[in-house]
């Protein structure tokens, strides 16, 4: 093997071990969550996707009287929850279409759990609670999308000559 391809697997190898340890031992705070939309189990569909939409939020929180975690609702539950099954929103309740008690997540928890989780799960979005269940934030994989380009900032956000960016200062939902 050339010492060009000898430097560029121990580059490589280097870019692994940097991902490995980062993932092992970096806490789920430092993805910086967005502050939840927290409403109460009573609040409309309705309600809880204009504050989504006017947030730029892929779910709420739902929350008891105390503050205390009891549900999230998603992007994915007005899709399979509400419009497919032909719900109102402006007279469904999130009581009736959230997913209760969800999968959380912790600051401490490290971000291999967190992408453990959502990958097993099928999640895009996890609360983030403190030690009373209260929500602190949702972690999201968007999140973790960012977590990722800042240790690998060359290879994420630098294009090779030739790539190009799709409509680069539009943002959508996908």
């Amino acid at each position: 093997m050339s010492d060009a391809g000898d430097e560029y697997s121990e580059s490589l190898e280097a870019e692994f071990r940097k991902l490995e340890d980062a993932l092992l031992s970096d806490a789920v705070r430092l993805l910086a969550p967005s502050e939840p939309i927290r409403l109460p189990a009573d609040a409309t569909v309705e309600q809880a996707v204009s504050q989504m939409v006017d947030n730029r939020r892929a779910a709420v929180v739902i929350v008891d009287n105390e503050g205390h975690l009891i549900g999230i609702f998603t992007e994915r539950d007005v899709l399979t929850r509400v419009l497919r099954q032909r719900r109102d929103p402006e007279r469904t309740r999130l009581a009736d279409v959230m997913t209760p008690d969800p999968e959380t997540l912790t600051a401490d928890d490290r971000i291999c759990y967190a992408v453990n989780r959502m990958y097993v799960g099928g999640h895009r979005s996890l609360p983030l609670v403190d030690g009373g269940q209260r929500p602190l934030g949702i972690v999201t994989v968007n999140d973790v999308t960012k977590w990722l380009a800042g240790i690998f900032p060359e290879a994420v956000l630098n294009l090779r000559p030739g790539d190009r960016l799709k409509r680069p200062l539009e943002v959508d939902s996908g």
